[in-house]
């Protein structure tokens, strides 16, 4: 027999990749299914990108690199921070690693010990407390329903820190729902942040570009500069750039963190890859020209999913205000009855029941809210036209 360890065991494949899995099975089987689980750019890697990957290649840079990246990337990173973002680093404060999942999995290995706490507000990209559990910690989740757009509030922030409380995680703007920060309430939780210097902060930013309405990207660091000290910045080239098969993710902060940081990784996986490496200093140095398109379809397609979705009784939805989710309340639909005569008792009946219906999506319960579910908009308009179409025949069938 096989014994696993305690702490493989307090955590679970991610429900998006199940979710993504089980859609692809019933798609190879024929079924006419519209994925709307996967949070991945449709748009190609732009051309400049993939050219400076082909010309490393040829050019011979497939070799190990260095444990903390390599230092034309770092650069790249630390010119992109001054220059979008109004931040200045030294090169040392910066490191590059396999994907922003492998960053945050860094930080917490390099700074938890068993018992730690970890503030995570719900709803949560899945990896922020499934890592703190990998790493002996323990995910403090702090409820952040619908009525509050989904957002941490100062009062609970000042009431939730412990003397064991280590880390804030904030994800802004917000997977999977979607929200978005404004300077007035980051400046709130700064204020309760001031007053307990133990506690570090991690700020993932992946989403920084991807902003709806004429939004400006504001940060935590812009607003609250003096917190720079025990502030992680996590970003990467996965969702601006469509580059999330090209596994880059970077992370700026104090060095002595950085430093430690990077001895983890020098012990589980090296350095990124030479040539994904290459193409996000083209990525990063490349200016941001190709973007607004991108934005506009992204905003587009979640126009019209959002006033599709408003109009189906069960089911409450706010608008984003970035990235590319839609996040539902589907606690109206509890209770009532299928064409079938079965009822849905909770969210995963909700969710099978319009997956049946030819849409998939993945269940609140994935990010720590019920009952809830979420939808990517990252796929063509006219599927997600389609899907909204599906499920309001579904919930109109309902008795």
């Amino acid at each position: 027999m096989i014994t696993l360890s305690k702490r493989v065991q307090s955590v679970s494949l991610s429900a998006n990749a199940a979710a993504r899995q089980l859609t692809r099975q019933l798609k190879e089987q024929g079924v006419d299914i519209l994925d709307l689980t996967t949070g991945e750019p449709d748009f190609n890697t732009p051309a400049h990108i993939r050219a400076a990957a082909s010309a490393a290649m040829d050019g011979g840079e497939t070799r190990y690199t260095p444990t903390n990246g390599t230092t034309e990337l770092r650069k790249a990173v630390q010119a992109k921070l001054a220059r979008e973002n109004q931040l200045q680093y030294a090169l040392g404060q910066i490191c590059i690693a396999n994907g922003a999942k492998q960053i945050i999995f860094n930080a917490f290995a390099a700074t938890l010990n068993d018992g730690d706490e970890v503030i995570v507000p719900t709803p949560y990209w899945p990896t922020f407390p499934d890592s703190v559990r990998f790493n002996g910690g323990e995910a403090v989740l702090l409820p952040c329903p619908l009525e509050q757009q989904y957002k941490l509030q100062s009062a609970q922030l000042a009431q939730a820190i412990t003397e064991k409380t280590r880390w804030l995680v904030l994800n802004n703007p917000g997977n999977p729902s979607g929200m978005v920060y404004s300077a007035q309430e980051l400046q709130a939780l700064a204020t309760v942040l001031r007053d307990h210097p133990n506690v570090l902060i991690m700020l993932d930013e992946l989403y920084e570009h991807i902003l709806f309405d004429d939004r400006q990207h504001v940060s935590l660091m812009q607003v609250a500069p003096e917190l720079a000290e025990r502030i992680l910045l996590v970003g990467g080239v996965s969702k601006t750039y469509a580059m999330t098969g090209w596994r880059i993710g970077f992370a700026a902060g104090p060095q002595p963190l950085i430093d430690a940081m990077v001895v983890v990784q020098s012990q589980n996986s090296s350095g990124a890859s030479a040539i994904s490496q290459a193409a996000a200093v083209a990525a990063f140095n490349g200016g941001l020209d190709f973007l607004p398109p991108q934005r506009a379809a992204y905003q587009a397609r979640r126009d019209v999913i959002v006033q599709q979705l408003q109009q189906v009784a069960g089911i409450e939805v706010l608008q984003p205000q970035g990235a590319f989710f839609v996040f539902c309340r589907c606690a109206g639909l509890l209770g009532k009855t299928r064409p079938d005569g079965a009822v849905l008792h909770d969210e995963q009946d909700v969710l099978n029941y319009l997956l049946e219906s030819g849409v998939s999506g993945v269940a609140g319960s994935a990010y720590g809210l019920s009952p809830y579910f979420r939808l990517s908009i990252a796929t063509d308009i006219d599927s997600v036209q389609e899907a909204g179409k599906r499920i309001a025949r579904a919930c109109a069938a309902l008795i």
